[in-house]
């Protein structure tokens, strides 16, 4: 097909479905797919939303003509079989982090808005998702036989454990080469490693901070976090940050508003955790275990290069790591924190947890590595990696390049993978437009169209190589 009567044919389709894909987006939002493991059963392994969203999706696939399973709800396919079985593969999650707080429009519908979709999942990954998914149908409809199969791949743990690709890899061959539309555009062909850990004070039955709790996911930073004290002063005032609430003659309420962010860019959120504790400090509050607790938590939570706990590192591919406290709570009188560390080639797994060990211990504290992921790299000059840039490049009339990313996506724990857009960091949205794992996720319908026509032409591209 010429390139101009393929343009007309994108920009057709689009005139004519662009409602129902905007329809299969809002119905998927609609289901509150947040991991529950205690509401874990057989065929719903990570909770009903997750399974209820993969069902879903799974029916829309089978609407549009392919060929679909359910892998025992871990994770769903749809085929579009081709000349082989050799596969090119789309992979893209249906499971969301918790909505958290902040946020001024309903989370699980989807608002439209200013040329915008608001909701969560319209981002990350859901919005993504059925985009790409109308690109494979796109080719259906044109009646071709392309020489690979495209398999479309549907998970449903990403944000948490993965542990949906692991069940599906024990059962199935990788494809060939797949991408995944869950980061940013024009390609990533790069990952930075990823440390997770939970740091355990040693126990403090005898405290002034009764409670601390903040944070609704280890990989975000948290925009909300309070602290019960136990203080009968009433020369404590509020800040810009920190509301001061007396609940008796013997309790005091703090609570901090920051801004929440991905992991993956601490640069573009506040971590209220750190407000509670700065509070903490500047007030002399606390027993002295308390206090040695509270300015260990200072050094880490301060400097998200690591820099404040020995860490901070860099390398050519991948540029700094970063770091941030996700989840604080008291457990059996105990402060337990979280931590996310996206991390570059220039430092081990191993190594952050020798480093953070070394830097707790010397206040009691312990630490536990829940996570780890080494970095992933493809050679930006690889065909597939090319093929992807290509597709950008004319879609857009750019001539852009390949570059990492620290966030963590599907494409690491294939043999051989890529994260393929949608987002364009440097377009400027307005400020009611909040980010993936954020209050008020939204994504702009003409980027979600400019995906759909860069996935229209990755595909034909991928057909040509030589898989």
């Amino acid at each position: 097909m010429k390139q101009a009567e393929l343009t007309a044919k994108i920009d057709e389709y689009l005139e004519q479905n662009w409602g129902t894909v905007v329809d299969d987006i809002r119905t998927l939002v609609e289901i509150p797919s947040v991991e529950e493991p205690e509401l874990a059963a057989p065929g719903k392994p990570f909770g009903p939303g997750p399974a209820a969203a993969l069902e879903k999706a799974l029916d829309i696939a089978a609407d549009m003509g392919f060929e679909t399973a359910n892998v025992d709800g871990f994770m769903g396919y749809a085929d579009f079989p081709g000349k082989s079985e050799t596969q090119v593969g789309i992979i893209g999650h249906m499971d969301v982090v918790p909505a958290g707080p902040g946020w001024t429009f309903p989370p699980f519908k989807v608002t439209e808005k200013d040329g915008y979709l608001i909701g969560r999942g319209t981002l990350d990954d859901k919005g993504p998702v059925m985009v790409a998914l109308h690109a494979m149908k796109f080719w259906k409809d044109q009646g071709v036989e392309f020489p690979y199969t495209i398999r479309f791949l549907f998970g449903a743990n990403e944000e948490t454990d993965l542990r949906d690709v692991e069940y599906y890899r024990e059962r199935f061959a990788d494809p060939a080469f797949l991408f995944t539309p869950d980061a940013e555009f024009p390609v990533c062909y790069g990952e930075k490693g990823g440390y997770n850990g939970t740091i355990t004070s040693e126990p403090m039955p005898e405290r002034m901070v009764l409670e601390m709790t903040g944070g609704v996911a280890t990989n975000a930073v948290p925009g909300e976090a309070q602290a019960i004290i136990l203080i009968n002063t009433d020369d404590l005032k509020g800040t810009d940050d920190i509301t001061v609430e007396r609940l008796d003659e013997d309790r005091v309420r703090l609570f901090a508003q920051g801004k929440s962010a991905h992991a993956s860019m601490p640069e573009t959120g506040v971590n209220a955790i750190a407000l509670i504790i700065d509070y903490l400090l500047e007030n002399n509050i606390g027993t002295q275990k308390e206090q040695d607790w509270f300015k260990f938590e200072k050094a880490l939570l301060d400097h998200t290069d690591g820099s404040g706990v020995g860490l901070a590192t860099a390398d050519k591919d991948f540029g700094p790591l970063t770091i941030i406290g996700g989840t604080v709570a008291t457990e059996n009188d105990c402060f337990v924190q979280t931590v996310d560390s996206r991390y570059p080639t220039s430092i081990s797994g191993e190594e952050i947890q020798a480093i953070l060990s070394e830097q707790a211990g010397k206040v009691g504290a312990s630490v536990e590595n829940t996570m780890l992921l080494p970095p992933f790299l493809v050679s930006p000059e690889s065909p597939v990696i090319q093929a992807l840039l290509s597709a950008y490049n004319e879609a857009t009339g750019q001539n852009a390049k390949p570059f990492t990313i620290g966030g963590g996506t599907y494409a690491r724990e294939f043999t051989s993978g890529a994260s393929f857009g949608p987002e364009m960091p440097w377009i400027e949205i307005p400020e009611w437009v909040g980010a993936m794992h954020g209050p008020d996720e939204g994504i702009s319908e003409d980027l979600l169209k400019e995906a759909f026509r860069i996935y229209v032409l990755t595909l034909d591209k991928l057909m040509q190589l030589d898989l």
